[in-house]
């Protein structure tokens, strides 16, 4: 690959990091599908009780967002905004 064209892929590249969400003892099983619904769920509690802008909230939206499918973040997304989430947020 030409170096022009590799120093524009770095440019252009994002500067977030990827992570794996950390081992959770209430999860201790290779299925994760609970430990993802959960952190979903304590990030909306976490956001409405503390509010939108309180930091340590980020950090179930890291694990949810680095283990859940997004197809299923995006349906869940769509449902709370609709009002009709079967979760208790």
């Amino acid at each position: 690959m030409p170096t022009a064209i590799m120093a524009a892929a770095k440019k252009s590249a994002p500067t977030e990091t990827l992570e794996t969400a950390p081992f959770d003892p209430r999860f201790p099983n290779t299925n994760q599908t609970r430990y993802c619904y959960q952190s979903y769920l304590d990030f909306h509690r976490c956001q409405k009780v503390k509010g939108e802008g309180y930091e340590p909230c980020a950090y179930f939206k890291r694990v949810y967002t680095s283990i859940c499918p997004n197809e299923w973040v995006e349906k869940w997304d769509t449902q709370v905004s609709e009002g009709n989430f079967a979760g208790h947020i």
